[in-house]
Protein backbone atom coordinates (compact mmCIF):
# COMPACT_ATOMS: atom_id res chain seq x y z
CA UNK A 1 0.00 0.00 0.00
CA UNK A 2 1.12 3.52 -0.32
CA UNK A 3 2.51 5.13 2.57
CA UNK A 4 1.19 8.00 4.50
CA UNK A 5 1.79 10.33 6.55
CA UNK A 6 -1.31 11.42 7.14
CA UNK A 7 -1.84 12.46 11.39
CA UNK A 8 -4.04 9.16 11.41
CA UNK A 9 -0.76 7.26 10.44
CA UNK A 10 -0.93 4.09 12.58
CA UNK A 11 -4.49 4.05 13.98
CA UNK A 12 -5.56 0.73 13.48
CA UNK A 13 -9.26 0.29 12.25
CA UNK A 14 -11.74 -2.64 11.47
CA UNK A 15 -14.59 -1.80 9.50
CA UNK A 16 -17.49 -3.80 9.46
CA UNK A 17 -18.59 -4.15 5.72
CA UNK A 18 -21.96 -2.22 5.00
CA UNK A 19 -23.35 0.68 2.73
CA UNK A 20 -23.44 4.62 3.58
CA UNK A 21 -22.60 6.17 6.00
CA UNK A 22 -20.55 3.24 7.72
CA UNK A 23 -18.28 2.84 4.90
CA UNK A 24 -17.67 7.25 4.09
CA UNK A 25 -16.73 7.19 7.70
CA UNK A 26 -14.07 4.82 7.55
CA UNK A 27 -13.06 5.98 4.04
CA UNK A 28 -12.40 10.20 5.65
CA UNK A 29 -9.86 7.58 8.44
CA UNK A 30 -7.93 5.44 5.59
CA UNK A 31 -7.69 9.10 3.85
CA UNK A 32 -5.71 10.56 7.13
CA UNK A 33 -3.53 7.34 6.97
CA UNK A 34 -5.60 4.86 9.56
CA UNK A 35 -4.93 1.13 8.34
CA UNK A 36 -8.24 -0.08 7.49
CA UNK A 37 -9.05 -3.84 7.71
CA UNK A 38 -12.48 -4.58 6.03
CA UNK A 39 -14.51 -7.71 7.47
CA UNK A 40 -16.61 -8.89 4.47
CA UNK A 41 -18.52 -12.29 3.39
CA UNK A 42 -17.34 -14.86 0.91
CA UNK A 43 -17.61 -13.63 -2.28
CA UNK A 44 -18.13 -10.12 -1.81
CA UNK A 45 -17.47 -7.38 -4.06
CA UNK A 46 -16.61 -3.84 -4.31
CA UNK A 47 -19.29 -1.41 -5.29
CA UNK A 48 -17.74 2.01 -4.85
CA UNK A 49 -14.14 2.13 -5.66
CA UNK A 50 -14.04 5.60 -4.36
CA UNK A 51 -15.93 4.64 -1.23
CA UNK A 52 -13.73 1.70 -0.26
CA UNK A 53 -10.69 2.35 -1.26
CA UNK A 54 -7.29 2.06 0.57
CA UNK A 55 -8.77 -1.31 2.37
CA UNK A 56 -7.44 -4.66 3.46
CA UNK A 57 -10.37 -7.16 3.33
CA UNK A 58 -11.46 -10.55 4.83
CA UNK A 59 -13.48 -12.32 3.88
CA UNK A 60 -15.32 -14.03 7.33
CA UNK A 61 -18.15 -15.87 8.56
CA UNK A 62 -19.14 -13.83 11.66
CA UNK A 63 -21.84 -16.43 12.61
CA UNK A 64 -18.78 -19.41 12.66
CA UNK A 65 -16.67 -19.93 15.46
CA UNK A 66 -13.72 -19.68 13.47
CA UNK A 67 -14.64 -16.08 12.18
CA UNK A 68 -16.12 -14.52 15.62
CA UNK A 69 -12.91 -15.77 16.92
CA UNK A 70 -10.84 -14.40 14.29
CA UNK A 71 -12.54 -11.17 14.50
CA UNK A 72 -11.88 -10.90 18.73
CA UNK A 73 -8.32 -11.40 18.24
CA UNK A 74 -8.51 -8.71 15.50
CA UNK A 75 -10.08 -6.25 17.90
CA UNK A 76 -7.56 -7.15 20.44
CA UNK A 77 -5.17 -5.23 18.64
CA UNK A 78 -7.59 -2.16 16.82
CA UNK A 79 -7.64 0.81 18.07
CA UNK A 80 -11.61 1.37 16.66
CA UNK A 81 -14.18 -0.71 15.59
CA UNK A 82 -17.02 0.54 12.99
CA UNK A 83 -20.07 -1.05 12.67
CA UNK A 84 -23.74 -0.44 11.16
CA UNK A 85 -25.81 -3.25 11.78
CA UNK A 86 -29.09 -3.18 13.37
CA UNK A 87 -29.41 -2.55 17.55
CA UNK A 88 -28.58 -6.27 18.95
CA UNK A 89 -26.91 -7.77 15.97
CA UNK A 90 -23.47 -7.43 16.88
CA UNK A 91 -24.29 -8.70 20.58
CA UNK A 92 -25.94 -12.09 19.16
CA UNK A 93 -23.26 -12.40 16.77
CA UNK A 94 -21.34 -12.24 20.29
CA UNK A 95 -19.08 -9.23 19.06
CA UNK A 96 -21.11 -6.36 20.72
CA UNK A 97 -19.03 -3.61 22.56
CA UNK A 98 -19.38 -5.38 26.12
CA UNK A 99 -17.29 -8.95 24.61
CA UNK A 100 -14.52 -6.63 22.59
CA UNK A 101 -14.49 -4.24 25.25
CA UNK A 102 -13.39 -6.64 27.70
CA UNK A 103 -10.70 -7.79 25.38
CA UNK A 104 -9.38 -4.75 24.72
CA UNK A 105 -10.65 -1.99 27.01
CA UNK A 106 -8.86 0.73 24.58
CA UNK A 107 -11.36 -0.51 21.40
CA UNK A 108 -13.30 2.61 20.04
CA UNK A 109 -16.65 0.66 19.52
CA UNK A 110 -18.53 3.01 17.00
CA UNK A 111 -22.08 1.82 16.29
CA UNK A 112 -23.38 3.93 12.71
CA UNK A 113 -27.15 3.43 12.49
CA UNK A 114 -30.21 5.59 11.14
CA UNK A 115 -32.51 5.63 14.28
CA UNK A 116 -29.36 5.35 17.08
CA UNK A 117 -29.19 2.51 19.45
CA UNK A 118 -32.23 2.95 21.51
CA UNK A 119 -35.60 4.66 21.24
CA UNK A 120 -39.19 3.55 20.22
CA UNK A 121 -37.61 3.13 16.29
CA UNK A 122 -34.11 2.17 17.14
CA UNK A 123 -34.63 -1.29 15.06
CA UNK A 124 -36.88 -0.42 12.74
CA UNK A 125 -36.00 -0.12 9.00
CA UNK A 126 -35.05 2.96 7.37
CA UNK A 127 -33.65 4.98 5.21
CA UNK A 128 -32.00 8.62 5.00
CA UNK A 129 -35.34 10.38 3.74
CA UNK A 130 -37.26 8.54 6.93
CA UNK A 131 -34.23 9.70 9.47
CA UNK A 132 -34.59 13.66 7.84
CA UNK A 133 -37.80 13.59 8.20
CA UNK A 134 -38.52 13.43 11.61
CA UNK A 135 -35.34 16.15 12.08
CA UNK A 136 -37.34 18.97 10.16
CA UNK A 137 -34.73 18.98 7.43
CA UNK A 138 -36.68 17.46 4.62
CA UNK A 139 -39.77 19.49 5.43
CA UNK A 140 -37.40 22.82 4.39
CA UNK A 141 -36.33 21.65 1.25
CA UNK A 142 -38.60 21.93 -1.76
CA UNK A 143 -41.02 24.34 -3.32
CA UNK A 144 -43.88 25.60 -1.11
CA UNK A 145 -47.54 23.87 -2.66
CA UNK A 146 -45.03 20.32 -3.41
CA UNK A 147 -44.04 17.47 -1.37
CA UNK A 148 -40.91 17.83 0.06
CA UNK A 149 -37.10 17.40 -2.37
CA UNK A 150 -34.87 14.44 -0.96
CA UNK A 151 -31.24 16.17 -1.20
CA UNK A 152 -29.91 12.75 -2.14
CA UNK A 153 -28.51 11.17 1.07
CA UNK A 154 -26.44 13.99 1.82
CA UNK A 155 -27.79 15.30 4.66
CA UNK A 156 -28.69 12.10 6.71
CA UNK A 157 -26.11 9.89 5.77
CA UNK A 158 -23.23 11.39 4.93
CA UNK A 159 -24.04 15.12 7.02
CA UNK A 160 -25.46 13.60 10.05
CA UNK A 161 -23.43 10.17 9.63
CA UNK A 162 -20.51 9.61 8.41
CA UNK A 163 -19.12 13.00 9.99
CA UNK A 164 -20.66 12.70 12.82
CA UNK A 165 -19.39 9.21 13.60
CA UNK A 166 -15.67 10.24 12.35
CA UNK A 167 -16.25 12.94 14.69
CA UNK A 168 -17.19 11.08 17.25
CA UNK A 169 -14.34 8.45 16.78
CA UNK A 170 -11.33 11.22 16.59
CA UNK A 171 -13.18 12.77 19.92
CA UNK A 172 -13.01 9.10 21.73
CA UNK A 173 -9.81 8.59 20.92
CA UNK A 174 -8.36 12.19 22.09
CA UNK A 175 -10.44 11.30 25.55
CA UNK A 176 -8.47 8.17 25.57
CA UNK A 177 -5.29 10.24 25.81
CA UNK A 178 -5.97 11.14 29.23
CA UNK A 179 -8.31 8.30 30.36
CA UNK A 180 -7.11 5.28 28.81
CA UNK A 181 -10.16 3.97 28.09
CA UNK A 182 -12.02 3.18 24.97
CA UNK A 183 -15.71 3.89 25.08
CA UNK A 184 -18.36 3.24 22.81
CA UNK A 185 -19.64 5.98 19.99
CA UNK A 186 -23.25 5.47 19.50
CA UNK A 187 -23.75 7.93 15.82
CA UNK A 188 -27.29 7.95 14.77
CA UNK A 189 -27.63 9.87 11.81
CA UNK A 190 -31.06 11.18 13.58
CA UNK A 191 -28.97 13.00 15.87
CA UNK A 192 -26.35 14.28 13.23
CA UNK A 193 -29.38 15.85 11.15
CA UNK A 194 -31.08 17.61 14.25
CA UNK A 195 -27.10 18.74 15.21
CA UNK A 196 -27.37 20.20 11.61
CA UNK A 197 -30.84 21.86 12.31
CA UNK A 198 -29.06 23.68 14.63
CA UNK A 199 -28.29 27.08 13.34
CA UNK A 200 -32.26 27.29 11.93
CA UNK A 201 -33.49 25.59 15.27
CA UNK A 202 -31.64 28.88 17.01
CA UNK A 203 -33.08 30.97 14.63
CA UNK A 204 -36.85 30.60 14.58
CA UNK A 205 -37.14 34.26 15.72
CA UNK A 206 -35.93 35.41 12.35
CA UNK A 207 -38.29 35.50 9.35
CA UNK A 208 -35.81 35.54 6.93
CA UNK A 209 -34.39 32.71 8.14
CA UNK A 210 -37.25 30.61 8.43
CA UNK A 211 -37.12 26.75 7.14
CA UNK A 212 -40.83 27.31 6.03
CA UNK A 213 -40.94 27.04 1.93
CA UNK A 214 -40.93 29.44 0.05
CA UNK A 215 -40.09 32.23 2.76
CA UNK A 216 -36.09 31.34 4.44
CA UNK A 217 -33.77 33.31 2.03
CA UNK A 218 -31.68 30.73 1.95
CA UNK A 219 -34.13 27.91 0.71
CA UNK A 220 -34.28 29.71 -2.45
CA UNK A 221 -36.98 32.33 -1.61
CA UNK A 222 -35.07 35.33 -2.23
CA UNK A 223 -34.61 36.79 -5.69
CA UNK A 224 -30.84 37.78 -4.31
CA UNK A 225 -30.15 33.62 -3.70
CA UNK A 226 -31.21 31.05 -5.93
CA UNK A 227 -30.59 29.40 -9.42
CA UNK A 228 -32.08 30.74 -12.89
CA UNK A 229 -32.04 29.09 -15.91
CA UNK A 230 -30.00 30.38 -18.66
CA UNK A 231 -30.55 30.71 -22.50
CA UNK A 232 -28.84 27.57 -23.00
CA UNK A 233 -31.32 25.38 -20.38
CA UNK A 234 -28.53 25.83 -18.35
CA UNK A 235 -28.61 27.49 -14.84
CA UNK A 236 -26.16 29.65 -12.77
CA UNK A 237 -26.46 30.52 -8.42
CA UNK A 238 -26.25 33.16 -7.35
CA UNK A 239 -26.29 34.21 -3.30
CA UNK A 240 -25.79 38.13 -3.38
CA UNK A 241 -27.01 38.50 0.46
CA UNK A 242 -24.81 41.14 2.17
CA UNK A 243 -25.89 44.42 0.00
CA UNK A 244 -22.35 45.42 -1.56
CA UNK A 245 -22.31 41.70 -3.12
CA UNK A 246 -26.02 42.57 -4.34
CA UNK A 247 -25.04 45.57 -5.48
CA UNK A 248 -21.90 43.96 -7.50
CA UNK A 249 -24.37 41.38 -8.93
CA UNK A 250 -26.36 44.70 -10.53
CA UNK A 251 -23.76 46.49 -11.89
CA UNK A 252 -21.90 43.25 -13.58
CA UNK A 253 -25.16 41.77 -14.64
CA UNK A 254 -26.87 44.71 -16.07
CA UNK A 255 -29.64 44.32 -14.42
CA UNK A 256 -33.01 47.15 -14.12
CA UNK A 257 -31.45 50.12 -12.09
CA UNK A 258 -35.01 49.33 -9.66
CA UNK A 259 -33.46 46.21 -8.67
CA UNK A 260 -31.07 48.12 -6.28
CA UNK A 261 -34.29 49.65 -3.73
CA UNK A 262 -35.52 47.42 -0.96
CA UNK A 263 -33.62 44.32 -1.97
CA UNK A 264 -34.50 42.99 1.28
CA UNK A 265 -38.44 43.48 1.62
CA UNK A 266 -40.33 40.82 1.09
CA UNK A 267 -42.99 42.38 -0.82
CA UNK A 268 -40.01 43.22 -3.63
CA UNK A 269 -39.24 39.08 -4.08
CA UNK A 270 -41.43 38.29 -6.51
CA UNK A 271 -41.06 41.02 -9.37
CA UNK A 272 -37.19 41.14 -9.05
CA UNK A 273 -36.97 37.28 -9.17
CA UNK A 274 -38.86 37.63 -12.69
CA UNK A 275 -36.78 40.63 -14.21
CA UNK A 276 -33.61 38.46 -12.66
CA UNK A 277 -34.81 35.28 -14.26
CA UNK A 278 -35.66 37.10 -17.89
CA UNK A 279 -32.00 38.89 -17.64
CA UNK A 280 -30.71 34.96 -16.96
CA UNK A 281 -32.60 34.21 -19.76
CA UNK A 282 -30.47 36.24 -22.35
CA UNK A 283 -27.56 34.32 -22.23
CA UNK A 284 -25.91 31.24 -21.64
CA UNK A 285 -24.42 29.69 -19.03
CA UNK A 286 -20.84 29.93 -20.09
CA UNK A 287 -21.12 33.62 -20.76
CA UNK A 288 -22.81 34.24 -17.81
CA UNK A 289 -19.49 32.65 -15.58
CA UNK A 290 -17.71 34.75 -18.51
CA UNK A 291 -18.92 38.27 -16.73
CA UNK A 292 -19.29 37.16 -13.19
CA UNK A 293 -17.12 34.15 -11.57
CA UNK A 294 -14.78 35.12 -9.72
CA UNK A 295 -16.27 38.66 -8.93
CA UNK A 296 -18.05 39.57 -5.28
CA UNK A 297 -21.59 39.06 -7.17
CA UNK A 298 -21.61 35.27 -5.44
CA UNK A 299 -22.15 33.31 -8.64
CA UNK A 300 -21.28 30.25 -9.73
CA UNK A 301 -22.57 27.96 -12.40
CA UNK A 302 -24.33 24.91 -11.69
CA UNK A 303 -22.53 22.11 -12.76
CA UNK A 304 -23.42 18.28 -13.36
CA UNK A 305 -21.15 15.78 -11.12
CA UNK A 306 -19.45 14.51 -14.22
CA UNK A 307 -18.17 18.22 -14.99
CA UNK A 308 -17.62 19.30 -11.43
CA UNK A 309 -13.87 17.79 -11.61
CA UNK A 310 -12.73 19.85 -15.14
CA UNK A 311 -14.09 23.27 -13.60
CA UNK A 312 -10.52 25.67 -13.08
CA UNK A 313 -10.78 26.07 -9.28
CA UNK A 314 -11.60 22.10 -8.49
CA UNK A 315 -8.21 21.31 -11.29
CA UNK A 316 -6.04 23.88 -9.33
CA UNK A 317 -6.79 22.47 -6.03
CA UNK A 318 -6.26 19.04 -7.12
CA UNK A 319 -9.89 18.18 -5.73
CA UNK A 320 -10.07 15.09 -8.08
CA UNK A 321 -6.74 12.49 -7.89
CA UNK A 322 -6.78 9.66 -11.01
CA UNK A 323 -5.16 6.91 -9.71
CA UNK A 324 -4.95 4.02 -11.92
CA UNK A 325 -7.73 4.81 -14.40
CA UNK A 326 -10.31 5.68 -11.53
CA UNK A 327 -10.77 9.15 -10.83
CA UNK A 328 -11.13 9.96 -6.44
CA UNK A 329 -12.71 12.96 -4.60
CA UNK A 330 -9.40 13.73 -3.01
CA UNK A 331 -8.20 13.63 1.01
CA UNK A 332 -10.26 16.61 2.90
CA UNK A 333 -9.54 18.58 4.92
CA UNK A 334 -5.79 19.32 4.18
CA UNK A 335 -2.83 19.47 6.53
CA UNK A 336 0.37 21.57 6.05
CA UNK A 337 2.62 18.75 7.50
CA UNK A 338 0.67 15.63 7.66
CA UNK A 339 -1.40 15.35 4.28
CA UNK A 340 -3.88 12.75 3.47
CA UNK A 341 -3.51 10.33 0.44
CA UNK A 342 -5.17 8.43 -1.96
CA UNK A 343 -3.53 4.83 -1.47
CA UNK A 344 -4.44 1.25 -2.71
CA UNK A 345 -3.93 -1.84 -1.24
CA UNK A 346 -1.90 -4.21 -1.71
CA UNK A 347 -2.08 -6.69 1.22
CA UNK A 348 -5.16 -8.75 2.52
CA UNK A 349 -7.16 -8.62 6.12
CA UNK A 350 -5.66 -12.28 7.14
CA UNK A 351 -1.96 -10.44 6.54
CA UNK A 352 -2.35 -7.22 8.17
CA UNK A 353 -4.34 -8.81 11.35
CA UNK A 354 -1.15 -11.18 11.89
CA UNK A 355 1.08 -8.02 11.50
CA UNK A 356 -0.84 -6.75 14.51
CA UNK A 357 -0.88 -9.42 16.52
CA UNK A 358 3.06 -10.03 16.11
CA UNK A 359 3.67 -6.01 16.95
CA UNK A 360 2.84 -7.16 20.94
Amino acid sequence: MTQSNGPLTGLKVMEFVGIGPGPHATMLLADMGAEIVRIERNGASTLNPVVERARHRVAVDIRSDEGREFCIQAARKADVLIEGFRPGVMERLGLGPEVLCEHNDRLVYARMTGWGQEGPLAKAAGHDINYIAITGALDAVGKPGETATPPQNLVGDFGGGSMYCAFGILAALYERERSGKGQVVDAAIVDGATSLMSFFFGARHLPHLSTDRGKGILGGAAHFYRCYKCADGREVSVGAIEPQFYAELLEKSGAPAELAQGQQDPRNIADYTEKLAALFATKTAAEWTEILEGTDACFAPVLPLDEAREHPHLKARGSYVERDGTWHTAPAPRFSRTPGAIRDSDMTGETVVERWMSEG
